[in-house]
């Protein structure tokens, strides 16, 4: 990647694409959006429309497509999908890739960029936490609605040129208006939203509650607890290293949260799509078997959503 006008290519123009890559391309950088039926239909005709509290904004037609091929070699490509579709994207996208390409995950779990790097021989895979309350409200429409609008991105091995690349597109996110942080440890930063949005997304789905409905009550209040314990314990043993009083101080932020607020996890159960329960719960599951950690909050949250989500899969 150079100083001129870098190429990006945002795969899924959802909330956390379609956001993100409309706030790059407002500011007039170069950028294709790759999508699929309806929202495609409607952005390559009218334009992405993004409403939000930042104010509303549409990005013109022009640069939208549903075969990679046409956007060519990208500088950076922002993976945008459900991780569920990560390995069938990644085939997708190999044509776009060049040895210099810069690719960031920007998805729920902690194992997307180890599927992407088995798949992609060149470039350079960073990982990448979103924070944003955004999603397409209908075909071409991205809202997004208030709260922390966020990005940490970071290389998982922090030497030589690439960190000034990592250093060059941080600069570029934030002369777009985009809040970025470029950290030397990715790791930890993946699995700290990790931690709390299992627990968040798996319980909001499986009961059907809001958080602040969860929070309200002491039973649903613990079991929210327990599920992040879990995670945390897990996330320990495989050697990563968070402060003790992490999981207290997360349920405190998430306290002051409350409100109305579900998850992506729920929207995708009440709306009848596929959902992330492998890639949340199921991860955590996997993962403490592995290491001999007892994981029965998130089992039950698995046992729980996986039924849904294989139907929702079977229909898809």
């Amino acid at each position: 990647m150079t100083d001129g006008k870098p190429r990006f290519l945002i795969v899924g123009a959802g909330g956390v694409g379609g956001f993100f890559g409309g706030k790059l391309a407002k500011a007039g950088n170069n950028v294709w959006f790759l999508a699929r039926g309806n929202h495609l239909g409607a952005i390559k005709k009218h334009g992405l429309q993004i409403h939000s509290t930042d104010g509303n904004w549409i990005v013109p037609p022009g640069q939208m497509t549903d075969t990679p091929a046409d956007a060519g070699v990208a500088d950076v490509i922002f993976v945008c999908v459900k991780s569920y579709d990560t390995e069938v994207v990644a085939r997708q996208i190999i044509p776009n890739v060049g040895e210099e390409t810069l690719i960031v995950s920007l998805q729920n779990g902690v194992d997307n960029e180890e599927k992407i790097k088995a798949l992609i021989p060149k470039g350079e895979v960073l990982g990448g936490v979103a924070f944003i309350y955004a999603t397409i409200t209908r075909p071409g429409v991205i809202t997004e609605t208030g709260g922390i609008k966020k990005l940490t991105f970071g290389l998982f091995d922090s030497s030589g040129q690439k960190v000034q690349e990592a250093e060059l597109l941080l600069r570029i996110l934030q002369d777009a208006g985009i809040s970025a942080e470029h950290t030397p440890d990715i790791t930890t930063a993946l699995w700290r939203k990790f931690i709390f949005i299992t627990a968040v997304a798996g319980l909001t789905a499986m009961t059907r509650l809001t958080l602040g409905e969860i929070l309200a009550v002491e039973p649903s209040s613990r079991l929210l607890r327990a599920a992040m314990i879990e995670a945390f314990t897990v996330a320990n043993a495989r050697g990563v290293k968070l402060e003790e009083d992490f999981v207290e101080k997360t349920l405190g932020i998430l306290e002051e949260m409350k409100g109305d607020t579900h998850s992506s996890l729920y929207y995708d159960l009440m709306h009848g799509k596929p959902m992330e329960v492998e890639a949340l719960s199921g991860t955590i599951l996997r993962y403490g078997r592995m290491l001999k950690v007892e994981t029965p909050v998130h089992e039950t949250i698995y046992a729980s959503l996986l039924p849904h989500h294989l139907r929702h899969v079977a229909k898809r």
